[in-house]
């Protein structure tokens, strides 16, 4: 039997919905997979309501705005695609940052929407069902998405994506200013360090645990994993559980 893929689309009132209820209205055809979320602007769209919705065993996730410097606000789409970029690399961390896209879909515009929805519909029967269907790497798999989630509802990431339009074309009190790659460079950092500090978190949560286990159930070495943990304690977020024969093992204190 043809797998059917469970699509989430968020479309923005101004364009994208529009575009949506013309290709409707217009009666042409396009798979029926989609599910239509309506947000006022493509740059509402948090991107932890992505990470969530692939959490929930969606496969696929389409965001869909305004095109570019049309916006009804102005700015919301350029924020969107900002957002939506260091989403992708998070996403990327993990193995599903294709399936997520982000496009451009005027009022006008009833047939583009109807052949991103068809080409995205493809794309995703190609890739074969969420790996969270997927029994024996469930629990897994929820693990890290559920530290993509994370990272993007902490302030620490939040904060510099927010900042990144100001960052890489303003001059800062010093005279300097960012350049697009150095700024790049430092969001991949970010991404990663962070992604692997709240997979630590997400790992003793529940038990103590010692450097050298948290290591092998994330897969990096027991060098960086003690680099991460003094991060954390630091940050008020890990602490020493226990000591067993000279052998420290943390857990998270995280929200208390």
């Amino acid at each position: 039997m043809k797998f059917e893929p469970k699509i989430l689309g968020f479309l923005c009132n101004w364009c994208s919905y529009a575009g949506a209820d013309l290709a409707g209205v217009s009666r042409i055809q396009y798979p029926t997979n989609i599910r239509v979320i309506r947000v006022m602007c493509s740059g509402r769209v948090d991107p932890s309501f992505v990470a969530d919705a692939f959490i929930h065993g969606i496969d696929g996730v389409i965001v869909l705005g305004c095109h570019l410097g049309d916006c009804h606000y102005l700015t919301g789409n350029y924020e969107a695609e900002i957002k939506m970029k260091a989403l992708s690399k998070l996403l990327g961390l993990v193995n599903f940052s294709n399936r997520m896209r982000l496009d451009w879909v005027s009022a006008a515009e009833g047939n583009k929407f109807a052949q991103i929805v068809s080409e995205f519909t493809n794309h995703i029967q190609k890739l074969g069902p969420s790996p969270m269907k997927e029994k024996q790497k469930e629990a897994q798999i929820t693990d890290s998405l559920q530290a993509v989630k994370n990272v993007l509802e902490d302030s620490r990431l939040r904060g510099l994506i927010a900042r990144q339009r100001e960052l890489v074309t303003e001059e800062n009190v010093y005279g300097e200013q960012i350049t697009v790659e150095k700024f790049e460079n430092l969001i991949d950092e970010v991404v990663r360090n962070e992604f692997i500090r709240h997979k630590i978190i997400i790992k003793i949560k529940e038990k103590g645990k010692s450097v050298p286990t948290i290591a092998n159930e994330i897969g990096i070495k027991a060098s960086e994993v003690l680099e991460h943990i003094v991060v954390l304690r630091a940050r008020g977020l890990v602490d020493v559980s226990e000591i067993n024969e000279e052998i420290p093992t943390f857990i998270s204190i995280l929200g208390g």
